[in-house]
Order: structure tokens, then sequence, then C-alpha cells
């Protein structure tokens, strides 16, 4: 695909910008939580992993070596995992209530499945031998 890297690299920096938004609200204690702020839960901060492996990421899609295109993909892998499981701690019911899932989680899914999407389309320039 010829804007794959192009749309990688904007994909890495939604995701960085979709970790400042909301992910769940928490009624009973009144919590919000979001990628680098979750405040009053033992969540830790789930989205600075995410900036780190995306700022990886977008070095990689930059460079035009088969090394960093490879590596990509494991990375890119590694992204989707986490966010899946940021989608499962951050969205599961605990003692009995049910936190409220905001679009942001959902779209931290989504960008993350579409890196891995085009990392497996990577362009690179081929020598023919002769």
């Amino acid at each position: 695909m010829k804007y794959s890297q192009t749309i990688g690299i904007i994909a890495c920096l939604i995701l960085v910008a979709l970790c400042f938004f909301p992910w769940s609200f928490i009624a009973s204690q009144q919590i919000t939580v979001s990628g680098f702020h979750a405040e009053g839960t033992s969540f830790g901060k789930p989205g600075l992993f995410t900036a780190v492996l995306s700022a990886v990421m977008l070095l990689f899609f930059s460079l035009n070596t088969i090394w960093a295109k490879r590596s990509n993909v494991f990375i890119a892998a590694f992204n989707l995992a986490w966010s899946v499981r940021n989608y499962l701690l951050l969205s599961s019911c605990m003692m009995g209530e049910c936190p409220e899932k905001k679009p942001a989680l959902y779209a931290v899914f989504f960008v993350s499945l579409l890196i891995q999407f085009m990392t497996f389309l990577p362009k690179i320039n081929v020598k023919q031998q002769a």
C-alpha cells in the first residue's frame, strides 16, 4: 500500500493523543480514568506504555530498513495486546460496579488495530538482481 507508512505515523500520533482523553468513569468514587490520570485506582498509568510503544513504532515507520519494518510488526502486536489488556481492565466490573466506558477506550483499541494492519503493508524498495 502506497500510504501505509504515513497512515501508520498519523495513527501513532492519534494513539498518543487518545491517552489524554477519558477512557472510563467510575460513578461511585467519581473518578475519571484516562491513559495518564488514574488517581484513586490501582490501574497505574496504562497510557504511558502505550505512548512509549507509539514513539518506537513512529520511529520504525519512518526508517526505511527491513529490520525496522519487521520489528515494527512485533512491537505493534505487543501494543495491540496492551490495548486489549487496557480495555479488559478498565471496562470490567469490580465488586458489583461497572464503570461507564468512554468512546476513547474503544478508539484506542481500533487505532491499535489500524497500526497493526499498517505494519503488514510496508513500502520497501527491492533491488533487482541480474
